[in-house]
């Protein structure tokens, strides 16, 4: 029972899935301060105050907060299009740049010429199937 326990932990993609879990932790705060104190000040300098918490309705006894949402649809906005522009687009460009750098890998063949009828025939095959000459 304990051998298959640390099989289980020690296989390789629970360790990948338990460093990527503390570096995006890590990573979250580099994320949200980049947001909360250069993103929102810049937009704050813009558009004035982006805090929408004082917005509320009421509706019988009930008091409904929406302006408490729109706060964390905007820092989700923000938050998503940091990751998309200073994280996703630059990784996907330099990926694109290294695969073209990259030499294309020989594709193997997967047909041969029948020397018969110089037609082309699976590799596999031991009869030619356009005119039934044998092949090596």
């Amino acid at each position: 029972m304990l051998k298959g326990f640390r099989d289980f932990i020690l296989r390789g993609n629970v360790i990948d899935l338990a460093v990527a879990v503390i570096i995006g932790a890590a990573f979250n705060a580099i994320v949200g301060s980049l947001v909360k104190d250069i993103l929102g000040p810049l937009i704050a300098a813009v558009v004035g105050k982006p805090d929408f918490s004082a917005l509320a309705f009421d509706i019988g006894k009930g008091h409904i907060t929406y302006g408490n949402f729109l706060n964390a649809l905007i820092s989700f906005l923000m938050v998503a299009s940091v990751v998309y522009f200073f994280i996703v687009l630059p990784i996907t460009k330099i990926t694109e740049r290294a695969k073209a750098l990259r030499p294309a890998a020989p594709v193997a063949p997967t047909t041969k010429v029948c020397p018969e009828c110089l037609s082309e025939i699976p590799l596999a095959a031991k009869r030619c199937s356009h005119c039934a000459q044998l092949v090596a």
